[in-house]
C-alpha cells in the first residue's frame, strides 16, 4: 500500500520513522512519501519537505510565517492528490495535520492520526473536527483514553509511548569511548538540551551556560539538534568546560549526570535515561501570556502531568533566570533528591504501558486501511 506520512518536527521525525519500519514489516509493498526528516529518510521512501523547513513555534512565529504555512498546506494537498495514497498518516504537529485531515476526509482518504494532539491542554474544541475528520487516532498517554472515550465519546487506541521502544533499542555505549570521540573529558556531564528550533535555542541556552563556571567539577554538554549547524552553537559559548555533540542526544543522555532540558518531549526522554533534570522554559512574551490564559494544565513537563504530580522542577518564563537555575541544579546533584527522583522515573515508566507502540500502531494501521 501507499501511504503519506507528515511530521513537522524532531520528535515526530523519530517517532514516524519507528513507525515506518514496523509498517515494512506488515505491509512488504508499503511505498512512503512524507514530511519528515533524516531517520524517516534512512527508512526509505520519497521526503517532500523536510521538517526544519516547517516548525514555526508561538503565536507570533505562526503570525510572522503565516504565507510560508498557507503555501506549505496548499502544496501539501496538491501532493497527496497526485501521490492518492491508500492511507494518509498524521504525526502530531496538530496545526497543519488537522488542516490535511480535512482535506483528506473530503476526498475519501483515510486518516490515521498517530500520538494525538494535546487538546486536553488547550483548543479542546479540536474534538469537533478530530470527530469528524480523523477515522483512527492512536494515544500514546495513558490519560488520552479516558479524556477521548469517556469525555468526548471517540474510540481511541491507547498504544504506549513509542520513545519506550526508541530507548529499548539502542545499542548500549561505551562511556570512554563516546568521551574520546567527541572530545570529552573525565569529568562527569552536566547535559543541556535547549531545543530543536533557533529560536528556542536562543533564548534558552545562553542562560543554561551561565551554570558553567558555577559548576566547575562538571563538564557542560550541548546536544546540537540535527536541523541545526554546529557553527550556530558556538556564538553562544565563552567558557572552557563546555562541548556540543550534533544529534547524538541519547547517547549523551545514556552518560550523563544531570541535564537542563527545554520543556518538550526531551523531558519525557531525559527521564526513562534516568537522569535526573530541571525543566526550563521561556518563550515570546507575547506568546507566552497569550498561551498562559487559554492552555488548561497544571505543569508543562510530560513527566509531571503523566504522574499528575511534581517528580521535576518547571522554571518558567520570569523564573527561568540564573540564580534559580543555578538552586535547582545544585539540588538535583544531591544523592537523596537523585534517589527520589529515580524512584519517581520508574513509577514513570510503569505509567506509559510498555514497550511495542510502533509495532501495535502499524498493524491496526493496516487493519483498517
Amino acid at each position: 500500500m501507499k501511504y503519506y506520512i507528515i511530521s513537522g518536527e524532531a520528535s515526530g521525525d523519530l517517532h514516524a520513522s519507528n513507525l515506518m519500519k514496523a509498517l515494512k514489516i506488515e505491509d512488504s509493498h508499503a511505498d512512503f512519501r512524507f514530511w519528515g526528516g533524516d531517520l524517516m529518510q534512512e527508512v526509505g521512501g520519497t521526503m517532500v519537505k523536510h521538517y526544519k523547513d516547517l516548525a514555526f513555534m508561538g503565536f507570533a512565529e505562526v503570525i510572522m510565517n503565516l504565507r510560508t504555512i498557507l503555501n506549505n498546506i496548499k502544496y501539501c494537498k496538491k501532493d497527496i492528490l497526485e501521490y492518492a495514497p491508500d492511507a494518509l498518516i498524521l504525526v502530531d504537529y496538530p496545526g497543519f495535520n488537522l488542516r490535511i485531515a480535512e482535506f483528506a476526509k473530503r476526498n475519501q482518504i483515510i486518516v490515521h492520526y498517530y500520538i494525538s494532539p494535546q487538546i486536553w491542554a488547550w483548543k479542546e474544541n479540536r474534538i469537533k473536527k478530530i470527530k469528524r475528520d480523523v477515522d483512527q487516532m492512536y494515544v500514546i498517554l495513558p490519560f488520552e483514553r479516558e479524556f477521548y472515550e469517556d469525555k468526548h465519546d471517540f474510540p481511541v487506541h491507547f498504544v504506549g509511548h513509542p520513545l519506550l521502544d526508541a530507548i529499548a533499542g539502542r545499542k548500549p555505549i561505551n562511556p570512554s569511548k563516546f568521551a574520546k570521540e567527541n572530545g570529552l573529558n573525565e569529568k562527569p556531564i552536566i547535559a543541556l538540551l535547549p531545543g530543536s528550533r533557533k529560536q528556542e535555542i536562543s533564548k534558552m541556552l545562553s542562560v543554561m551556560l551561565k551554570m558553567a563556571p558555577k559548576f566547575a567539577d562538571y563538564q557542560f554538554v550541548i546536544a546540537g539538534a540535527p536541523g541545526q549547524d554546529i557553527s550556530f552553537y558556538h556564538k553562544f559559548i565563552s567558557e572552557e568546560n563546555i562541548a556540543i555533540v550534533i544529534n547524538k542526544t541519547y547517547d549523551l543522555l545514556s552518560v550523563s549526570t544531570a541535564a537542563l532540558v527545554t520543556s518538550g518531549t526531551a523531558t519525557l526522554e531525559t527521564a526513562l535515561f534516568k537522569v535526573p533534570e530541571v525543566v526550563c522554559y521561556k518563550g515570546n512574551e507575547i506568546s507566552y501570556q497569550i498561551g498562559k490564559r487559554l492552555v488548561n494544565v497544571k505543569y508543562i513537563s510530560l513527566v509531571n502531568l503523566i504522574l499528575d504530580k511534581e517528580v521535576v522542577t518547571e522554571l518558567i518564563q520570569d523564573e527561568f533566570n540564573e540564580t534559580n537555575l543555578e538552586n535547582e541544579l545544585f539540588k538535583i546533584l544531591d544523592y537523596k533528591e537523585r534517589e527520589i527522583m529515580f524512584d519517581q522515573y520508574y513509577e514513570l515508566e510503569r505509567a506509559l504501558g510498555g514497550k511495542g507502540a510502533s509495532e501495535k500502531t502499524a498493524k491496526l494501521i493496516t487493519k483498517y486501511t
